[in-house]
């Protein structure tokens, strides 16, 4: 009798360690998938930033190009101080919009963590941004000065 009570602790004591094995190895499990989940959040963050900078972008050009077809367009419709107010105003925010763009871009208040994504150069960005700046400006200048 005392050796079928031996028989069976030492079973229960393999059944034991057989669970704490599987824990073990969940563990392990639950601790990668973490870590993973928290990686695709960072590739999250960081294109969820690019479609901003290319929301601004896309804006700014749209507002350029409003700018730029107001004068146009409307000079022959309405009183030209409107016509040119209309353009500066819709020129003036495109430049807003552009330097908003990089400025939310490249200044972050708190960094996310190291993505598996690749972000855009920030060189690339300021280089884009201050040649659509520098643009702006010269139709601006264009525009009040015709």
């Amino acid at each position: 009798m005392a050796q079928q009570g031996e028989t069976a602790a030492a079973h229960a004591q393999q059944k034991l360690a057989k669970s704490a094995d599987k824990l073990v190895e969940s563990a392990d499990t639950q601790e990668d998938s973490a870590d993973r989940r928290t990686q695709l959040a960072a590739d999250r963050t960081l294109l969820a930033a690019e479609r901003t900078y290319a929301a601004w972008m896309r804006t700014g050009l749209a507002s350029l190009a409003a700018g730029i077809g107001a004068k146009a367009l409307l000079e022959e419709l309405v009183h030209p101080w409107l016509v040119l107010a209309a353009s500066i105003v819709l020129i003036l925010f495109a430049e807003f919009c552009f330097l908003a763009a990089v400025w939310r871009e490249l200044a972050r208040s708190v960094p996310p963590p190291r993505p598996d994504t690749r972000r855009l150069p920030p060189w690339l960005l300021l280089l884009f941004n201050s040649f659509l700046l520098v643009l702006g400006l010269a139709v601006l200048i264009g525009i009040v000065t015709r």
